[in-house]
């Protein structure tokens, strides 16, 4: 479904997966990447989204544009992330279709299953239950993007979209800012600082007991690709990409402390919201199709805060 000489487009190329998914397919070759700007493409404007795909001859899509951010973020601004994603989503489909793109990969989020689901998490559960309340309006626009996807491929027996859902990603290029990010670039930031002012103490939102997968960016990066080549197709339903492991936020919390080196003591604040319980998936489809992450966390937090510290520290 992917060639050497396809033109594959990037939405959202400076993020997290994107920037990943870049990497990952110029390592293979891989070098018609077309990989606009916001300065350059407003994907929210269906004007620009539309001249654009009318200007390039799109193959592949690889849309891992969208507003994304940590729960306070989400608690405040449920309106942006439903109307922003929705948009994005909208335009870039719309054009990927009215341009006869061959391949269009959606990118879904764990945060789209039900707050008391049973674990690990099987694609079949989504649609079965309320919504974890911290994080709903986000989840509610990356659904409707995967039934947009669903609902073409249905309509005209096909399987142009390709959705995925990717647990909570992390690595090099991430978002590290405390009121925006996610949860595990979040406490790298947070205990950086506390070991440059040499506090005694850092305070933590929740109680540390929810668990959590963690998923390396190039990991997600690379099962996309895997996926593309293999030619796997999702008709009516996505397909999870995940570690496999979960840990408590408090087990993360100490392994980022050992690698920053913070000496100082760990405070929950329990009247802070913890969000979900646990949101691990289950990844039978990816393992039975032959694929499987490779990164161990402490080495991908490794890498992840070295990055940190030679792109974002020496700015702040």
């Amino acid at each position: 479904m992917i060639e050497p000489e396809n033109n594959i487009f990037i939405a959202g190329a400076s993020g997290l997966i994107g920037q990943a998914c870049e990497k990952i397919l110029r390592e293979r070759d891989y070098n018609n990447i077309l990989t606009p700007s916001r300065n350059d493409l407003n994907l929210i404007s269906p004007t620009e989204v539309k001249s654009f795909f009318n200007a390039n001859n799109i193959d592949v899509v690889i849309l891992a544009a969208g507003k994304v951010g940590g729960i306070l973020e989400n608690k405040n601004y449920p309106l942006d992330f439903l109307t922003t994603n929705l948009s994005i989503q909208l335009n870039v489909a719309t054009s990927a279709i009215e341009n006869d793109c061959k391949k269009v990969v959606l990118f879904g989020s764990s945060c789209m299953y039900p707050k008391k689901c049973h674990q690990p998490m099987r694609e079949q559960d989504l649609f079965t239950g309320e919504l974890e309340s911290t994080s709903a309006a986000y989840a509610v626009s990356k659904m409707a993007g995967l039934q947009l996807g669903f609902s073409f491929n249905q309509q005209y027996s096909s399987d142009k979209f390709l959705c995925v859902i990717p647990n909570s990603a992390y690595g090099p290029g991430d978002n590290f800012n405390p009121e925006s990010g996610h949860v595990l670039s979040s406490l790298i930031n947070h205990f950086h600082q506390a070991k440059e002012r040499k506090l005694d103490d850092v305070t933590l939102w929740g109680s540390g007991t929810p668990r959590r997968e963690f998923v390396y960016s190039e990991d997600i990066a690379d099962a996309v690709v895997f996926l593309l080549e293999k030619k796997v197709h999702t008709s009516d339903r996505p397909i999870n990409i995940g570690s496999g492991v979960d840990y408590s936020i408090s087990e993360l919390a100490e392994m980022i402390k050992s690698i920053i080196k913070f000496q100082g003591q760990i405070n929950w604040d329990t009247n802070k919201p913890d969000g979900a319980p646990r949101k691990l998936l289950d990844c039978s489809s990816m393992k039975s199709l032959g694929w499987t992450a490779e990164t161990k966390l402490f080495k991908g937090l490794k890498e992840t805060y070295q990055w940190f510290l030679e792109n974002i520290a020496h700015k702040q």
